[in-house]
């Protein structure tokens, strides 16, 4: 029998990190979560004017194009990371996943407050 030998990559871990690819990937962060909760919030004021007049349930005719929007703000987000130039490589499925979820919950959150509080 032959022995194969395989060459690890030495791992880096959170102690070989400096304080300053902290400090980058703790801003990139802060700056992914941003520009998640500001689509959020900009689809969510979208979807309340373009969805038409609440009824007097509070529901729109088109309240479809409402969650269109959102979706699309969620795709959107992937080509303003590029054009910010932020690395996307290192995102995985879970990363992703947030983003898409923040951007969920602040249009969620806006066209509810939208819905309910706006006098008509």
């Amino acid at each position: 029998m032959s022995e194969v030998s395989t060459e690890e990559k030495p791992v880096q871990t959170k102690k070989a990190k400096t304080k300053a690819d902290k400090q980058a990937e703790h801003i990139d962060r802060i700056k992914r979560t941003l520009v998640a909760s500001i689509l959020g919030i900009l689809a969510g004021l979208l979807a309340y004017y373009f969805g038409g007049t609440p009824n007097a349930t509070g529901l729109q005719n088109d309240g479809l194009l409402g969650f269109m929007l959102m979706l699309a703000f969620i795709i959107l987000q992937k080509h303003l990371f590029m054009f910010m130039k932020m690395d996307t490589t290192k995102l995985g499925a879970k990363d992703w996943f947030y983003q898409g979820f923040m951007t969920f919950a602040f249009w969620f959150m806006t066209w509810t407050i939208m819905l309910t509080a706006i006098p008509k």
